[in-house]
């Protein structure tokens, strides 16, 4: 699949701190081991959630540069915490990596991997920290760790239990892994410094008791790996070149490399070991992408769920109808730094837009139907007696063909297409005023019925049966209005659903703001729209723009052929906020 969706292979990719660091370390051959690449990255998720938009980045970043420098990137599962985690996570974060354009399998195998994979492995790792005096088991209470730990104005206090005997804490851990104790009995920390001015460099806990059930290893544990000893053993073990990460991970690197040193000297991880290296994370304007917070617009009904077409998960983005191409062209638009900022929203739509231009089938749907009667055009009951007519599949590739549709006496047009007191500029159709349906013919309006309340429920109108696009009788009418319509008669009625952002604020996230209070209500509208006929035999997943309107995909959970639900992907031009 990562053959089938690439950005464009003629340009050069764009120049970042992490390639000019890759282009040394393979001039100075840092990384070089006999047999394998000398770029090997990885994407380390933990299974306990969706990936969301920000995941996108470090996937299109990790394995991008590993196609890039002929390397292999590694889908690897930080599966250390049993109570959050669940094999459903880890189906749609392999379903989501591979949807975006990426795979983790190349002619040396399948570099699928599990922090799970390793737990004996780091068990005896942390035996031998223990035996070489660079751990030790303390049983402090977590409030009294806590306390003892200081802050950032005062360095901590050595726990009573710090210079416990080898021995003792190497008999108290193999208890702990036994199931003596219950959790919060003890804990397994490192002895680095608890002056430290790093907080992570303060005896940072490594292993912990947990009696739950793990998805993968069942109750064969009831002690496991704090994230932070796991994952720099796994990138070792793995052989990983370059761990990158995002910036909140920067103090994290002084016991990164603290533990890999230890592992290399107890022989358990050869040279050359992994280096970290720290990128900004993505933050884009009106978008949360908190898990707690995305979990409580899912727990409170505020969305449909966590593919919900406006929750900023790649399932959800994916409903909506973004391409694998978009969100991949957009990574590389905003490119890599090591400085935080804030990217607009408009940045991804445009990329969306970009790629849907040239290759999105053209149609025509009214979204706020209003019936038009044109008097003068002879009766024709049913589709049979209508007048065909075309338009081409896309303006720009004449190749693509035509597609077919017919027009008659009834119409639908769109609501807005109507003024009966026309308003200054106004050039679409009011009483005395000509426009022309769009592929089909000239009318002049002659004026409308309203209902009981005043409001107008039709409008009339009479055609110039010389004038039908595409004749020669066309040129002889200049008019400026151009509206859009679909035959009543085979008209498609079809459910519509019009997204928008799911915030009102750029940054519902920062600076303490109840994101709650930020909704937008308007970011969703369902309306019952007409779409020409052709439409109908759209399968799911299929991606139309609705000329004048924008673009459209045909839900791929709740659209079935015949029947069709489409979600508005984004609007033709960027009309936010104005």
């Amino acid at each position: 699949m990562s053959n089938d969706i690439k950005n464009n292979d003629s340009a050069a990719p764009v120049s970042n701190f992490l390639r000019a660091i890759i282009d040394k370390d393979l001039a100075d051959g840092t990384h070089t081991r006999p047999g394998m690449p000398s770029v090997i990255t990885r994407f380390p998720p933990e299974p306990n959630g969706y990936l969301h938009i920000g995941h996108a980045k470090a996937i299109c970043l990790n394995f991008g540069l590993a196609r890039d420098y002929a390397g292999r990137c590694h889908l690897r599962f930080d599966d250390t915490n049993p109570e959050k985690e669940d094999q459903e996570y880890v189906d749609t974060i392999k379903d989501s990596v591979q949807w975006l354009g990426f795979d983790w399998n190349d002619a040396g195998g399948n570099h699928l991997y599990f922090a799970s994979d390793y737990f004996d492995k780091f068990y005896a790792i942390a035996e031998y920290l223990i035996t070489a005096g660079h751990a030790y088991v303390d049983s402090q209470s977590a409030e009294e760790m806590a306390a003892n730990r200081g802050d950032f104005s005062k360095p901590g206090v050595n726990s009573p239990f710090r210079d416990r005997a080898p021995a003792e804490s190497l008999d108290l851990f193999r208890r702990m892994k036994a199931g003596e104790f219950q959790g919060g009995e003890h804990i397994v920390r490192a002895k680095i410094d608890m002056a430290s001015p790093n907080m992570n460099m303060r005896d940072p806990a490594i292993y912990r008791i947990r009696h739950a059930h793990h998805h993968r290893t069942g109750d064969a544990w009831c002690i496991y790996p704090m994230y932070d000893y796991a994952h720099p053993l796994e990138d070792a073990i793995e052989n990983i070149t370059h761990s990158i990460c995002t910036l909140e991970f920067q103090d994290h690197r002084p016991f990164y490399d603290w533990i890999i040193e230890r592992a290399a000297e107890g022989g358990f991880v050869s040279q050359p070991v992994p280096r970290q290296y720290e990128f900004a994370r993505l933050n884009l304007t009106y978008v949360v992408t908190s898990k707690r917070k995305l979990r409580q617009l899912v727990e409170q009904g505020i969305v449909s769920g966590w593919d919900d077409p406006r929750m900023p998960t790649i399932v959800g983005i994916r409903r909506r109808g973004y391409t694998p191409e978009a969100i991949q062209a957009f990574c590389e638009r905003i490119g890599v730094t090591r400085s935080d900022g804030w990217i607009d929203y408009s940045t991804l739509e445009g990329c969306l837009r970009e790629d849907l231009d040239p290759k999105a089938t053209r149609a025509t749907a009214v979204l706020r139907p209003l019936k038009l009667i044109i008097d003068n055009f002879p009766e024709n009951e049913g589709v049979e007696n209508a007048i065909a007519c075309s338009a081409p599949v896309h303006p720009h590739h004449p190749e693509r063909g035509n597609r077919e549709f017919t027009i008659g006496k009834q119409l639908w047009i769109e609501q807005e297409d109507f003024m009966e007191t026309p308003s200054k500029g106004y050039f679409r159709l009011f009483p005395g005023n000509k426009v022309r349906l769009r592929y089909g013919y000239v009318v002049e309006c002659t004026g409308c019925d309203k209902d009981e309340n005043g409001n107008v429920i039709t409008v009339h109108c009479n055609y110039f049966a010389d004038s039908k696009s595409g004749t020669e009788g066309s040129a002889n009418y200049k008019v400026k209005g151009n509206i859009h319509w679909v035959n009543a008669a085979d008209a498609l009625e079809a459910e519509v659903r019009l997204y928008d952002r799911l915030f009102t604020d750029a940054t519902p996230d920062a600076g303490g703001k109840d994101f709650m209070a930020l909704l937008n209500p308007n970011a969703l509208e369902v309306v019952r729209a007409y779409v020409e006929p052709g439409v109908a035999s759209v399968e799911p997943d299929t991606r139309l723009q609705f000329e004048r309107h924008g673009y459209f995909v045909a839900d791929r959970v709740d659209s079935v052929v015949g029947k069709p639900v489409f979600n508005r992907v984004t609007t033709l031009k960027d009309s936010w906020g104005k």
